[in-house]
């Protein structure tokens, strides 16, 4: 089963964007990105949840669904 911060970097990666660059586009650090990427935070805002589907142009059920 994929996680949810796998989905996100690779969702991440073909939207071609860095860490980085979507670090910048959500309002948050690299690190953050990093974090969430990696399930080391199990807490995301939904601010943040809300700008991380705008800037990977997807929906929330994909970013948070179980396979």
């Amino acid at each position: 089963m994929e996680e949810v911060g796998a989905r996100i970097r690779s969702m991440r990666k073909a939207a071609g964007l860095t860490q980085e660059e979507l670090a910048s586009r959500i309002g948050v650090s690299r690190s953050t990105v990093n974090k969430w990427e990696n399930g080391a935070y199990s807490f995301m805002s939904t601010l943040h949840l809300e700008r991380l589907v705008a800037a990977l142009g997807c929906g929330v059920e994909e970013i948070l669904k179980r396979k």
